[in-house]
């Protein structure tokens, strides 16, 4: 299949109270977006088998779950929707018409909102979980790629790519405070557990910056092999993890030393990657490789490669 080409601690007033995040149980499913099949896959994440495939809309790029585990959000590129899935059922419950080409999706720690980056409208479009309608839209830089957001909720981070720019916005407002400059064509984006760092990818310039939420400056440019897509931090905040597109490899990142510590072969084409709520695994979509690849975060090892969809792009704990 052909690779598919695709365009703090913070300071917190004493008025807002940082809101309290919902309980996150234990993950036992992960979804991945398979792009080319229109589907879900669901993963059991005891057997590293799938269980079931679930129809959603066209082109399928990311997944994102609610804290509770209840609700899996979908952006879906060729239908402009995002669809909501019932995990209990594993049927799609709505579909949430956003903007043009939604790709990155986040959920805030309460589960009541949703941030999606629609690429080809340079903005974000907030949804309120509660009653599945958008409430908001927010324009940022030039074509959104990633967001995420801070553990407190205050905070939302964008990466945008032909903007060499993450927009930082106030989730209490829905405006954009800030616009840090990183590297050239910035993907993927992380927040530190603690929230005083943002992680970025940077794809054209082969590194990862670190953004210090206190001053929404780059503190430091890690070098990260070629074209680092995707990133993700440990629960307890001690490593990063790092697809390599070109490498067919994953990088592991030790957040202390901001040095590189291994690095994992994994498929082809290493895409999407999310760790376990334990931080034991980290799970690893192989777009040409139509696999999952699960690695033991002990031993920094592949321990099973699990066959989804077609076009495997976006995962989800």
């Amino acid at each position: 299949m052909a690779v598919v080409a695709i365009a703090a601690e913070l300071v917190i007033p004493a008025a807002m109270a940082t809101p309290a995040a919902a309980t996150t149980p234990p993950a036992k499913f992960i979804y991945v977006a398979n792009t080319q099949s229109d589907t879900v896959s669901v993963i059991n994440a005891t057997t590293n088998e799938v269980i079931t495939a679930i129809p959603v809309g066209r082109n399928p790029l990311e997944v994102a779950v609610s804290p509770s585990g209840a609700r899996a959000y979908v952006t879906n590129q060729g239908s402009d929707v995002v669809s909501v899935i019932n995990t209990a059922t594993n049927k799609v419950t709505a579909a949430i018409p956003v903007n043009d080409y939604p790709l990155g999706i986040a959920v805030s720690p309460r589960g009541t909102r949703v941030y999606v980056a629609n690429t080809q409208s340079d903005i974000v479009s907030v949804i309120n979980t509660a009653t599945n309608k958008v409430i908001a839209t927010i324009p940022v830089g030039h074509h959104p790629f990633r967001v995420a957001v801070s553990p407190n909720g205050t905070r939302a981070y964008v990466t945008n790519q032909d903007s060499d720019s993450v927009s930082v916005i106030n989730t209490v407002t829905n405006k954009v405070i800030t616009t840090v400059p990183v590297g050239r064509n910035p993907f993927g984006v992380a927040v530190s557990p603690d929230g005083a760092r943002v992680y970025v990818t940077n794809q054209d310039s082969d590194s990862v910056s670190v953004i210090d939420t206190a001053t929404n400056q780059v503190t430091t440019t890690i070098p990260a092999g070629r074209h680092p897509f995707r990133i993700v931090i440990s629960p307890n905040g001690a490593h990063a993890y790092v697809t390599n597109l070109d490498s067919d490899s994953v990088l592991v990142i030790d957040t202390a030393t901001n040095a590189i510590t291994t690095t994992v072969p994994v498929g082809r084409n290493p895409f999407g990657v999310a760790v376990s709520r334990s931080g034991t695994r980290v799970y690893v979509t192989n777009l040409s490789s139509d696999s999952v690849s699960v690695i033991d975060t002990a031993t920094n090892e592949v321990i099973a490669t699990v066959p989804v969809g077609d076009g495997p792009f976006g995962v989800a704990v």
